[in-house]
């Protein structure tokens, strides 16, 4: 785990994973629920890439595979040039001191019996250092690191008395106090208030320009990924559709579902209060019966009769590192230009191209929002 590797090769490479969950339908049967299928990302050294897309798109389970939090079925996922999946128990937990998790739910992720002291420490206690003074500098330095002062007397705190964003500041403690490499940060500002929100990513942004930190974020704010990340990656039915650097994505926005994302991204006019936007019919298809095909092409409304729901679209380079699975983005079609791939949507008639604009717009607003206090 500690040998060099080359200068060029990824922090974690994630190789055509597939993960599986089996859920019984009756006394013998079971019936296997594709949650991750055929993935493949690099994640370099200090980036951060986004991971987007509706609940129960596998976002999640995609990164706590990274991390050996969940079985995978097949495929690899590759830190340092080591395969996790082959390391021993010794092994393992000296991968666990590199590679740490932010939940998304901070109030469900604290003990309620723990003080805020007991709860960053803990980690220290599996992995040491095994004096109990050295324990308390590095808890007392971590809480310092994300701005709950002064320490000593938030870690003699329960976290029934912290508000939302306090409590996220404290599981962010709780990931860093090992000194990791790689942080799985699961949607950790969906479950506090708005004023906080942007005060947690600057943290996050000033902790990984202090470390150099790799992100793998998870989130349904296509406003923040925009911002916080520099690749953005969405996820349909457990597999990628799209890949790009966040700002492209944004602006040049190519897969169907991608462009429904953007649209449905609120615009703050309250001149759209009576007007009707469009947005993706239908549900997300049933992770155990998904539809043949390219999973999107039920909801798709430029779907390609004859082919959509009979061939699963490969990611396709278009150019820049934009990657696209979609069949109107042919292999071999270059920089994927022509009219279906057209950024505002007008050549296919997509009825979500305006939401592009709109999009773009709500990040703007977002990245201009201040800063306010967590002790509300």
């Amino acid at each position: 785990m500690t040998a060099p590797r080359p200068a060029d090769e990824p922090l974690l490479r994630i190789e055509r994973l597939s993960v599986r969950f089996f859920v019984r339908t009756s006394f013998f049967a079971t019936r296997p629920i594709a949650a991750v299928s055929d993935v493949d990302l690099d994640i370099a050294t200090g980036e951060t890439v986004a991971l987007v897309g509706e609940s129960g798109s596998g976002k999640t389970t995609l990164g706590r595979a990274t991390v050996h939090l969940v079985p995978i079925s097949s495929g690899r996922i590759v830190f340092e040039g080591t395969d996790i999946g082959a390391l021993d128990d010794r092994e393992l937990r000296a991968f666990r001191q590199r590679a740490q998790v932010i939940f998304q739910d901070p109030f469900s992720s604290l003990s309620p019996y723990m003080r805020v002291g007991e709860i960053v420490e803990e980690p220290l206690v599996i992995h040491g250092p095994r004096s109990r003074a050295e324990r308390s500098a590095r808890v007392l330095a971590a809480l310092e690191q994300v701005k709950l002062s002064p320490a000593a007397e938030f870690a003699e705190t329960y976290p029934h008395t912290l508000s939302g964003g306090q409590r996220q500041r404290v599981s962010i403690a709780r990931a860093m106090v090992l000194g990791p490499d790689y942080l799985v940060a699961d949607e950790p500002v969906s479950m506090i208030d708005a004023s906080s929100r942007a005060e947690i990513l600057y943290l996050l942004k000033d902790l990984q320009a202090q470390r150099r930190l790799t992100f793998l974020y998870i989130t349904h704010d296509l406003a923040s990924a925009r911002h916080f990340a520099d690749r953005i990656a969405v996820m349909y039915a457990g597999r990628i559709v799209e890949l790009a650097p966040a700002g492209q994505l944004v602006g040049e926005a190519c897969h169907p579902y991608t462009k429904a994302l953007l649209a449905a991204v609120p615009e703050p006019d309250p001149g759209n209060r009576l007007r009707q936007r469009a947005v993706v019919g239908g549900e997300p298809p049933d992770a155990g019966a998904l539809p043949a095909g390219c999973a999107f092409h039920p909801r798709c409304p430029v779907a390609i009769a004859g082919t959509c729901e009979r061939i699963i679209p490969p990611l396709v380079e278009l150019g820049s590192g934009h990657q696209v699975a979609c069949h109107l983005y042919p292999v071999g079609g270059g920089d994927g230009e022509g009219s279906v791939g057209s950024a505002d949507g007008s050549a296919t008639g997509d009825p979500w191209g305006d939401g592009l604009a709109e999009a773009d717009s709500m990040t703007s607003s977002a990245a201009r929002m201040p800063g306010s206090s967590d002790s509300g």
